[in-house]
């Protein structure tokens, strides 16, 4: 695996007060063999809970840590915009702050980019309740019917892109269709995507919220104006960022 030259690296949190720590303290050990230069984000999204707090104290003692805050909460989709907004460096690396993905399998992520520009994860073995995989499915299917992705996992939240993405594009979405808008618009501006299988591990801390049927409401009703703006969007930008 070749390093690279600087990597930003966020967790979206909320209320992960028993988790935001310990995802903290594994990024920042394994990232300095991912990049010369790297940085952690913790983005706090309106927690209830002491995420906010412990992400400040994270952030005081270790210098390549920062904590930015939502307030107040403004959803997955918007707490995943404020990490692509904070970052820095020339590659933006995200994952949940629930620690349901092991960081240091991002080198599968790296080892793309000689055939890539945009390289994601799919999630080898989904552990998660027998629901949630029959909704994931379904969403999976008409999100790729809509769209044209060819990602089998377009939810999964192990993902690695150029930073000159976000500076090319304006994202909308404050749910859970986060993921499609960052695909989508990576796929009108003609950026090759490729995939790899990582491993999925059970929440041991924390609840989930995705499944909330709030969210799944809210994610139906941004899908088909999405559909419209990104198509709309993709008559007009077609050149690949550099």
């Amino acid at each position: 695996m070749q390093k690279l030259s600087s990597l930003s690296i966020f967790f979206p949190c909320y209320n992960e007060e028993d988790n935001v720590e310990r995802v903290t303290r594994s990024a920042v050990d394994a990232a300095p063999g991912f990049a010369d230069r790297f940085e952690v984000i913790l983005v706090n999204d309106g927690s209830k809970d002491r995420t906010g707090q412990i992400a400040e104290e994270l952030a005081k003692e270790i210098p390549q840590v920062r904590a930015v805050h939502n307030d107040p909460n403004l959803g997955y989709g918007g707490a995943v915009r404020r990490g692509l907004i904070e970052a820095k460096m020339e590659w933006i690396f995200f994952t949940d702050g629930d620690g349901q993905f092991d960081i240091n399998e991002m080198p599968k992520l790296i080892d793309l980019l000689d055939r890539c520009d945009f390289s994601v994860g799919y999630r080898l073995k989904r552990a998660d309740p027998f629901l949630r995989l029959v909704n994931a499915y379904c969403w999976g299917v008409l999100v790729r019917t809509l769209f044209g992705l060819k990602v089998r996992d377009i939810d999964c939240a192990f993902k690695l892109l150029p930073k000159s993405l976000i500076d090319a594009i304006e994202l909308r979405s404050d749910g859970a269709l986060i993921s499609t808008e960052l695909l989508a618009k990576a796929k009108y501006r003609s950026l090759r995507i490729a995939e790899v299988g990582v491993h999925h591990y059970p929440r041991t801390a924390g609840q989930q919220t995705g499944a909330n049927l709030k969210v799944i409401l809210k994610a139906f009703r941004e899908l088909f104006r999405l559909r419209k703006h990104i198509r709309g969007e993709g008559t007009l930008n077609t050149d690949r960022p550099s």
